[in-house]
């Protein structure tokens, strides 16, 4: 018989998630019925979002219900299946949700679960360049930001899972990247090892001032991770027609005051710029196209993927209150098993 564990939602957080909004749970892992297959989840993707899940209100997607397993992205592999569309040993990738093992309908349309190579890059990859924060990156900056050659991309999170994927797709499209970033280690990281062109770090002095001397002709893109003053400060440097995708607001998921919008927001009318809200589930259905060139530009070393793995199932709420007080250093996985 195996069991599942599976960390489950038990109280709306107030602020920063604690110990006691979560239960862990123990039952048996379900046998896959007819067009089903059963998944041990290999690692589990950690990501800003998750505490947006965890409110309850209207939003872009549910919020996780009080006893739910609590919703995450996660690879793993096969390990039963009913489902003509899927073997035993195959690898996917799904929202498996805060568990050990996963069973659920599998179809041709890959709604749930779409296969993964790991010939095309290691797992945690699949939940970093080639996950969900790449195809944010990437659909965030080409749909919506659409970049030109020569213009200044500016990247808030840069050393970010998103963020670092955002700043180096802005290079490979020809444009000057500025990131930034919190410590010298990581504004070190992306200049020297992703190929940006500056680093603020917003934890050493005015962003301000980073940015008039990073910027000096301006700011034509802005993607934006983390809100707050930090918004404010980049929208005081756009320029005319720039483009600001508001990917994500970091700084804001865990006041306890309600979110504080952007206080300069005039500089859109006097700049005719343009802000607009991105999520990634809205490109499901050309994730293919992403994963095509992100992968040729991994395999070819232009661009780079760097995962902060956690090991052990059961280190799930500590390894989550890691993202939101910036110990990570890149894409924060969780490793659940050992791949076969």
């Amino acid at each position: 018989m195996t069991m599942n564990r599976q960390f489950r939602l038990a109280a709306r957080p107030v602020g920063l998630p604690k110990a006691t909004d979560w239960q862990l749970t123990e039952e048996t892992a379900a046998p896959p019925k007819d067009g089903e297959a059963r998944v041990r989840v290999l690692y589990l993707s950690l990501d800003p979002a998750m505490r947006g899940w965890m409110n309850e209100g209207k939003s872009y997607i549910r919020p996780v219900a009080i006893g739910e397993v609590m919703r995450a992205g996660g690879v793993g592999v096969v390990e039963a299946s009913n489902s003509p569309h899927v073997a035993v040993g195959d690898y996917l990738a799904g929202m498996f949700g805060v568990q050990q093992y996963w069973t659920a309908p599998v179809d041709a349309k890959a709604a749930a679960a779409m296969k993964i190579d790991p010939a095309l890059a290691p797992l945690p990859a699949w939940l970093n360049v080639l996950g969900m924060p790449g195809m944010t990156a990437y659909f965030g900056l080409t749909d919506i930001g659409q970049p030109k050659a020569g213009e200044t991309v500016v990247v808030s999170a840069a050393a970010g899972a998103v963020g670092m994927t955002v700043g180096q797709v802005a290079k490979q499209l020809g444009c000057r990247v500025v990131g930034i970033a919190g410590g010298p280690d990581k504004c070190r990281y992306v200049v020297e090892e992703l190929g940006f062109d500056g680093c603020i770090d917003y934890k050493a002095g005015s962003v301000a001032a980073g940015l008039k001397e990073h910027c000096p002709q301006g700011v034509d893109v802005y993607f934006d991770n983390v809100g707050g003053d930090i918004l404010d400060a980049v929208l005081a440097r756009i320029n005319l027609k720039a483009r600001i995708i508001i990917c994500g607001a970091i700084s804001q998921y865990n006041n306890t005051a309600p979110v504080r919008g952007p206080a300069n927001y005039l500089a859109l009318l006097v700049n005719r710029a343009r802000m607009e809200g991105m999520v990634v589930f809205d490109y499901a259905a050309r994730y293919p196209e992403a994963v095509q060139r992100l992968g040729a530009w991994l395999q070819a070393g232009s661009v780079k993927s760097r995962e902060h793995v956690v090991d052990g199932f059961e280190h799930f709420p500590d390894a989550l209150t890691m993202l939101f007080e910036g110990k990570n250093f890149g894409k924060l996985v969780l490793k659940v098993a050992d791949a076969p």
